[in-house]
């Protein structure tokens, strides 16, 4: 089993880089194009919730962490923000809490469609914590 851990300022500009990372974490494992932009993609809008939902645009830190076992990756993106009231409901298409209307509320759903497994756990005022899984060369 290999691991990495990470821990990110919750600043937007952060999201490239955990893209980043996670893509360089996951080339060991030869994966496809595609592979790479689903777990790329889905890492990307776990932090940009982070950031956006999870700390309101507020500082604080966004830990990641990525296991491989086997063919099988596993990724946490977690956050100590303010939480998720409604989970069901957040993960619901189109669902969102901003109130710029500059969000999409399709973070959930992206996730849901390029990884093999997304669970989201989450308490009002700790917190929450995206694990996503996938499968590399199926």
């Amino acid at each position: 089993m290999e691991r990495f851990r990470m821990e990110l300022e919750s600043r937007s500009k952060n999201e490239e880089f955990a893209r980043v990372v996670a893509a360089v974490f996951i080339s060991r494992l030869d994966p496809t194009l595609e592979e790479l932009e689903d777990v790329k993609t889905s890492v990307s809008e776990a932090v940009t919730n982070a950031v956006i939902h999870g700390y309101q645009g507020e500082a604080g830190t966004i830990q990641v962490e990525m296991e491989i076992e086997g063919s099988q990756v596993l990724i946490q993106v977690r956050d100590t923000g303010v939480g998720i009231r409604d989970v069901k409901r957040a993960m619901e298409p189109m669902y969102t809490t901003d109130k710029t209307g500059e969000r999409s509320g399709m973070g959930f759903s992206f996730m849901e469609a390029f990884m093999d497994d997304v669970q989201v756990l989450s308490e009002l005022g700790k917190g929450t914590t995206v694990i996503m899984k996938k499968t590399i060369g199926r």
